[in-house]
């Protein structure tokens, strides 16, 4: 989700192969994220995870946390790389998403609402003003974001500004079963949150990427 160079850019025309460990891995669970897929009954079976993710599924170059940070970078051309959209009820797991993050080598820069919005600004023009000003997103789906018309409202908001998605956009489903997951995302992979250490990796490379 963060562009780097020309040659970066040539690599993304080319769809990444699995390697034989992640195809091994993958072996028996969900190749698709859409509720539609015939699979859905054998990741139930085999004991998997109900989805996933775009972490777990390709295999793409390595980036160098040297060259995001580049001055050079088209990275900077924005104010945040990732903005977080979430329930207040989550806020704490997404506090520790935000310090992870923030803490890697990259130095990712989140918009977390309540800490970065401006005092006395309007919530939407500060929300719009975020999605526009992000290089990606992740939503948290949780069962309180699928109860909260404001966080439907910020999940349109990002798909607005990025339509055809491109991996700008990613969920994060947790404690959803994946016939609650939104029809708006379903052309889309998302990282299922099991195990909080392994989803909060996956989250770091799919931004990164």
């Amino acid at each position: 989700s963060l562009p780097n160079s020309a040659g970066w850019f040539r690599r993304l025309l080319h769809k990444p192969k699995p390697s034989s460990a992640e195809s091994s891995l993958d072996a028996g669970r969900s190749a698709s994220s859409s509720p539609s897929s015939s699979s859905s009954s054998s990741a139930k079976s085999s004991g998997s995870s109900p989805g996933t993710s775009l972490a777990r599924s390709v295999c793409p170059a390595p980036v160098l946390a040297s060259d995001i940070n580049a001055s050079g970078s088209a990275r900077w051309a924005k104010s945040y790389d990732v903005c977080i959209c979430h329930s207040d009820v989550d806020l704490e797991l997404v506090e520790e998403l935000v310090s992870y993050l923030e803490g890697q080598p990259e130095s990712f820069r989140c918009f977390l609402q309540l800490r970065d919005a401006a005092p006395g600004s309007a919530v939407v023009t500060e929300l719009c003003d975020a999605v526009q000003n992000s290089h990606c997103w992740v939503m948290l789906i949780t069962p309180s974001f699928l109860r909260d018309p404001w966080c439907k409202y910020q999940m349109h908001q990002a798909l607005a500004e990025a339509p055809m998605a491109n991996g700008r956009t990613i969920p994060v489903l947790k404690d959803v079963d994946r016939k609650d997951y939104p029809k708006e995302l379903r052309n889309l992979y998302y990282i299922y949150m099991a195990l909080k250490e392994k989803s909060f990796r996956q989250i770091r490379d799919a931004i990164t990427r």
